[in-house]
């Protein structure tokens, strides 16, 4: 049976979506998104979502595969991505996973932390504050304990905000006191990460660049009827750069020309941070390539990657 498992990241707009689709094609493999926001359905234009013509010709999982209004853990996705990894390698094809989110990447490579002990009524206790209070209460008081894995967790992550929480409570020790994914020696060694990286300044632009052409493909009539549904939208979906920031340009605050601005810088804070949890991830071969690379090129350079070390 085929195990290939290559795994393509990259900041936001990196052309990292593109590279992952020539790969399968000229691998017959299929698509595995890692994207937090791609996974919800009527959220396509902001979330640069793969056109149909590819998605025709290769197949992707993870995407459009809850409504907008659904919550998606992390949990949820090592579950499904697992279980389509699965799915694809029983067809002996090699599995591309592609995205940019970085926690979901994490975890991947490096699973997800137990820890000592459990107390089933406490993590339903703390979940039903979670849901309560809403994600930043549960956040802060984990900052409280434990600074360093509230840095580390982000505040929509249920599961392993309530697990730190219990974690503390039962033991009366930070989970960061003990030996966690943070400090995982190893990657999961079936999957090959390859990365793609520009010079920032090229990255930025590519970004500008991007929000302008979703703009122009109608992002602000899909943001409206988003908005505009019955049921709304879940608290992941509410913060999704390239859908908060028209609230206001809405409810009549900014201009529309000021709402794209925010995007845009939103976005560039984005690549930001995720190039900062990139650096911790250990053993990706990283790809340097200019403002002119065409995709041909980057995909040569993989191919070139792979087949150099087979």
């Amino acid at each position: 049976m085929n195990e290939l498992r290559y795994l393509i990241l990259g900041v936001t707009a990196s052309g990292k979506s593109r590279l992952a689709f020539d790969l399968a094609k000229t691998l017959g493999g299929e698509i595995i998104s890692i994207d937090s926001m791609k996974v919800y359905k009527k959220m396509d234009i902001g979330t640069a979502k793969p056109p149909l013509e590819r998605r025709n010709a290769v197949k992707y999982h993870l995407v459009d595969v809850i409504e907008p209004w659904q919550p998606f853990s992390v949990s949820d996705f090592l579950e499904l991505s697992e279980q389509a990894a699965s799915e694809i390698l029983a067809k002996d094809k090699p599995v591309i996973g592609a995205g940019g989110t970085a926690m979901y990447i994490k975890n991947m490579l490096y699973g997800l932390f137990d820890g000592p002990g459990s107390d089933l009524g406490l993590r339903e206790e703390l979940k039903k504050r979670f849901k309560i209070e809403g994600h930043g209460k549960l956040h802060q008081e984990l900052s409280e304990v434990d600074p360093v894995a509230a840095e580390k967790i982000h505040p929509n992550d249920t599961r392993r905000v309530v697990r730190a929480l219990e974690v503390f409570k039962l033991t009366g020790k930070p989970i960061s006191s003990f030996q966690t994914q943070f400090s995982a020696p190893e990657p999961d060694p079936r999957w090959r990460v390859i990365g793609l990286r520009r010079d920032k300044d090229v990255e930025s632009r590519r970004i500008n660049a991007r929000v302008r052409k979703m703009v122009d493909a109608g992002l602000v009539d899909e943001v409206r009827e988003l908005f505009n549904m019955d049921k709304p939208l879940s608290k992941q979906a509410q913060v999704a750069i390239g859908y908060a920031e028209f609230r206001d340009y809405f409810d009549g605050n900014i201009t529309l020309d000021k709402a794209i601005e925010k995007v845009k810088i939103n976005t560039r804070r984005l690549a930001k941070g995720q190039r900062t949890w990139f650096k911790s991830f250990r053993g990706v071969e990283w790809l340097d390539f200019g403002e002119d690379a065409s995709s041909q090129e980057i995909l040569d350079k993989t191919m070139a990657l792979i087949q150099g070390s087979e």
